[in-house]
C-alpha cells in the first residue's frame, strides 16, 4: 500500500493531481486545479495516494456537492479512482477506509457516490462499492446508480431529485453539459465543436460554473451528460472519432 497525502488549496500547485497527465502546466490539469480551489472552501476533501497516477479519492459535503441529489448530512464522494499498476494492493481500501473515518469525524449520516448497473466508464465500479457495503438508494435511466453506505441502521436514503428521474431536455441537436471536474473535458469539449462546426451539425455545450447550476442538471452525471435532440445519449467523454461515429450512427 502506499502512503497517502492530502491535497489543499496551500499545496495544490506543488502536487500531482491525478489522471494520467504528467505536466502540471497543462491546461487540462490547471482547469481541474482552478475547479478544486474554489471547492475547497465548501469541504472537499482529496486524498491521493503518494504516486503519479490514478489512485485517489475525491468527496463533499452532499449539500455542496455538483450533482442532483438530495443527501443533507452524507459526504458526496466525487470520484474515486485506482487504476493500472495501483490495483491489487489495497490502495482501494486505504483511501475509502480514509474517507470513512473523516466522514465520521464530521458527524456524517454516511456516504453517497454515483455508480450503475454495471462498469461504465468514468463511473465508480459498482461491484466493489457493493462488496464494502455500499446499498442502493436510488436509480434512474438509462442505468444510474445512487449507491449509499449508511454509518447508523435508521438513516434514511438519499435520492436523484426528480428532475433526472427521466434524463430529457428541450433543445434540439446535440446539447452537451460539463464541467471542469474532470480534466479531461478542458481537452474533449473544444475538439467535438470543432466536428460538429466543421459538419454544420447543431451542437450547444454548457459548463456548469456554480453549485446550483450543477445540482439542476438534466442528468446525474454532471461531468459530462451529451443529448441528441432531446434524449440522452452518454457520459462517456468523446474523443472525435468516438464522437463521429455516435454521427454516423444518427445518419447525420
Amino acid at each position: 500500500m502506499e502512503k497517502i497525502i492530502t491535497v489543499t488549496k496551500d499545496n495544490l500547485e506543488q502536487k500531482h493531481i491525478c489522471c494520467a497527465i504528467s505536466n502540471n502546466n497543462d491546461h487540462q490539469v490547471l482547469a481541474k486545479k482552478s475547479w478544486l480551489a474554489e471547492r475547497f472552501g465548501d469541504g472537499l476533501v482529496f486524498k491521493k495516494c503518494d504516486v503519479r497516477g490514478k489512485c485517489f479519492i475525491e468527496y463533499i459535503p452532499a449539500e455542496k456537492a455538483w450533482a442532483p441529489i438530495e443527501a443533507k448530512d452524507y459526504m458526496y464522494i466525487d470520484c474515486f479512482w485506482v487504476s493500472g499498476q495501483f490495483k491489487g494492493k489495497g490502495n482501494s481500501n486505504l483511501l475509502l477506509d480514509e474517507c470513512i473515518k473523516d466522514s465520521k469525524t464530521k458527524g456524517k449520516r454516511g456516504l453517497v457516490v454515483l455508480s450503475s448497473k454495471k462498469k461504465i466508464p468514468y463511473i465508480s465500479d459498482p461491484k466493489y462499492l457493493r462488496y464494502k457495503g455500499f446499498k442502493l438508494a436510488d436509480s434512474t435511466k438509462p442505468y444510474y446508480e445512487l449507491l449509499y453506505l449508511p454509518f447508523d441502521d435508521d438513516t434514511y436514503k438519499p435520492s436523484f431529485k426528480d428532475t433526472v428521474k427521466n434524463p430529457k431536455v428541450e433543445e434540439q441537436g446535440f446539447v452537451l453539459y460539463y464541467t471542469y471536474q474532470c480534466p479531461f473535458t478542458a481537452k474533449y469539449v473544444p475538439l467535438i465543436e470543432d466536428v460538429a462546426n466543421e459538419k454544420g451539425i447543431p451542437f450547444k455545450s454548457i459548463r456548469f460554473k456554480t453549485t446550483e447550476e450543477a445540482q439542476n442538471s438534466p442528468a446525474p452525471f454532471t461531468s459530462y451528460s451529451l443529448f441528441y435532440n432531446g434524449e440522452f445519449i452518454t457520459n462517456e467523454i468523446l474523443s472525435e472519432k468516438r464522437f463521429e461515429k455516435i454521427i454516423v450512427d444518427k445518419e447525420l
